[in-house]
């Protein structure tokens, strides 16, 4: 994941562009990514690899690293990254269809409990028709970065207002206290 603080938008989703046309064909083990910004200016970009080592080589890269660097100058300020080797997918992960994207950073002491309400999506699909998919990656000290892509933001709107079971509200409530949620209501997305 990669999060900061750019006014600058329209540069910085050229330049995101480029790396599509010019570097994603050197990128072994490159599955895709989305990315957006928030109301706040906050860009918020998941990107996924099949290993840690094919996102370890591809950060490696020379042309990689100049791309980088010109990035970093379009950001407001300083910008952050997180890595996930613990990664699950909701339904069939993210969808480049979604309408709206919303991802949410928070932090568990519970890793299992989180990724059995992942697990039960027959539960959640019953809920909410809406999301169509997502993925839940998961840091060693429990920190979470969830993407959840909707059909729209109408329909996630309308969902959010449904009280759902006792029990899953338990678990929402359990895992979302002290999260950040970032609405990315005009998302993009490259895959592979």
């Amino acid at each position: 994941m990669i999060q900061g603080k750019c006014t600058r938008q329209e540069e910085l989703h050229e330049h995101l562009d480029t790396w599509r046309t010019e570097l994603s064909a050197g990128a072994d083990g490159w599955l895709g990514g989305t990315y957006g910004f928030a109301d706040d200016d906050m860009f918020v970009g998941v990107v996924r690899f099949e290993s840690r080592e094919a996102a370890m080589a591809n950060s490696g890269r020379p042309e990689q690293g100049a791309w980088a660097e010109r990035m970093m100058a379009l950001f407001d300020g300083p910008v952050e990254f997180h890595d996930c080797d613990d990664v699950t997918l909701l339904f069939d992960g993210g969808s480049d269809s979604a309408g709206f994207v919303q991802v949410i950073r928070g932090k568990v002491d519970d890793v299992d409990r989180l990724k059995a309400m992942m697990a039960d999506t027959d539960t959640l699909h019953e809920m909410r028709p809406e999301i169509i998919g997502g993925t839940l990656a998961i840091e060693a000290d429990g920190t979470f970065t969830e993407t959840v892509a909707f059909t729209s933001e109408d329909a996630a709107r309308a969902g959010e207002q449904a009280e759902p079971p006792a029990e899953v509200r338990s678990d929402l409530d359990y895992a979302m206290a002290g999260a950040q949620f970032f609405d990315l209501h005009r998302p993009w997305f490259e895959s592979r």
